[in-house]
């Protein structure tokens, strides 16, 4: 076991103490190291995305002024920050109590187990924290050669790609395993050109050159970027930084409730079995309230976890299992049905033909909470192909799901993917329930819905 040599001779007990207990429980995760800061370093640390050295970035100094603020005002305060890493790295906050350092602790070790056993993490990079360090100095070095203004706003134009990744990639890559046969691809290639009214390209008239060695449709358009945008060196190398960071965070997204839900349950398991002392369990019940709290409008990601494992617990499902093979949707789907969404909104006993007549559809319900968390709250975008009416254009597909795109986030897209590709952009989505197009040739985007273009035939 790794010694947490940075903290003090109490903590570093509990930490101890709280590690065997976890295992104990079956909980197995790679070595934790805690580091104890203060607020305004935790604040800092939190900016960068949880690690202790980033390049620099407006974005993280935002963030940073942001946590402050909210720290100072009394608005925010954050209790945990852990890396997925080996060995796994956790910050407490030198301010916090005993009681609430202890429940941090317990907490992490629900995390650390999370991140080193589920598939979404199976494929992130384990040497993260190292990596980022690497792509620190890269970056700085480059703004020494190329300027500040420039790296940023190349920066700042690939971040906003960010989401334009495919999600399974680095779970296939895990396994060496492929998604589908090369024929299944090709042929869904050849139906989305129908689609939208394209015919496959004939590469014998093709003046444009056809990138090898990639299979349409892809949901990783910043590694056809990387591989196949005219790019110089600098901005290769920075886009490949962008893209391996943009795979690391997505599992994030896409297990936020499982994970926070995981870490919740098990923290109230672990210290509630003995660890607490008798004058610390009401501030206990009073901090663990207080972060699974409802908030009206708004979906507490811990209070819906937590909910979730405890009704698993209570079926005699396999919660080990559970806590390998799903992600936030998949969970959802598999455990919530009428008894959980009665008792997840407070309905008792007796009372749920009351609460459906009151307007609760637990249908409705389960299927409007699955929706704001598809494709990790991203829209679902592909690459159907490139140069398909030889113009070097890149055609793209908006899966839609009942909800329209953002279209001043949609235009800043394409004009920064079109920015980086150098040559025009069309993005194929629905408006308002009409089939509609997003085009891009410079600098202005053009929409074109279907009604609009019938009428004007």
């Amino acid at each position: 076991m790794r010694i947490k040599n940075t903290l003090p001779g109490a903590l570093k007990y509990q930490a101890v103490v709280i590690e065997s207990a976890a295992r104990d429980r079956g909980l197995d995760f790679f070595d934790v190291v805690f580091e104890l800061l203060d607020a305004d370093a935790v604040n800092g640390v939190a900016a960068y995305g949880g690690f202790p050295e980033r390049y620099p970035s407006w974005r993280f100094g935002m963030d940073y002024e942001r946590l402050s603020k909210g720290y100072q005002w009394g608005l925010s305060k954050i209790y945990e920050l852990v890396i997925n890493n080996d060995p796994t790295y956790a910050y407490l906050v030198s301010s916090n109590s005993l009681l609430e350092q202890k429940l941090v602790m317990a907490h992490v070790y629900g995390h650390a187990d999370f991140f080193k056993h589920n598939v979404w993490f199976s494929g992130t990079d384990r040497r993260m924290l190292e990596t980022m360090r690497y792509f620190s100095g890269r970056v700085r070095a480059l703004i020494d050669e190329h300027g500040q203004e420039r790296i940023e706003k190349t920066l700042d134009r690939m971040q906003s790609l960010e989401a334009l990744i495919d999600p399974y990639l680095p779970q296939r890559r895990a396994n060496s395993a492929v998604d589908q046969p090369p024929q299944a691809l090709s042929e869904r290639r050849r139906q989305a050109l129908e689609k939208f009214g394209f015919d496959e390209p004939d590469p014998a008239g093709d003046p444009v050159q056809k990138p090898a060695g990639v299979e349409f449709p892809t949901g990783d358009v910043l590694g056809f970027l990387e591989r196949h945008a005219p790019l110089r060196e600098w901005e290769r190398e920075l886009l490949s930084m962008v893209r391996a960071e943009a795979y690391y965070f997505l599992p994030q997204r896409w297990t936020k409730v499982a994970n926070e839900g995981w870490a919740c349950f098990w923290h109230s398991k672990i210290l509630t079995g003995g660890l607490l002392e008798a004058s610390e369990i009401l501030d206990f019940a009073d901090t663990h309230a207080g972060a699974t709290a409802a908030q009206k409008g708004q979906l507490n990601p811990y209070r819906l976890g937590l909910a979730l494992w405890r009704y698993a617990e209570e079926r005699g499902e396999d919660l080990f299992l559970l806590r390998r093979i799903h992600g936030d949707g998949t969970l959802i789907d598999a455990l919530a049905d009428e008894e959980f969404c009665m008792r997840f909104h407070g309905v008792r006993p007796g009372e749920e033909q009351a609460a459906r007549e009151a307007g609760l559809d637990w249908k409705v319900w389960k299927s409007q909470l699955l929706a704001g968390l598809h494709w990790g709250g991203s829209p679902r975008i592909e690459l159907l192909a490139c140069d398909a009416e030889h113009r070097g254009e890149l055609v793209l597909s908006h899966h839609h799901d009942g909800r329209d795109l953002d279209l001043d986030a949609a235009e800043l897209t394409l004009q920064n993917l079109a920015a980086l590709w150098r040559g025009p952009v069309e993005l194929h989505t629905q408006l308002e329930d009409a089939p509609a197009k997003l085009t891009v040739d410079g600098e202005e985007v053009r929409i074109e819905r279907a009604n609009e273009a019938a009428q004007g035939g």
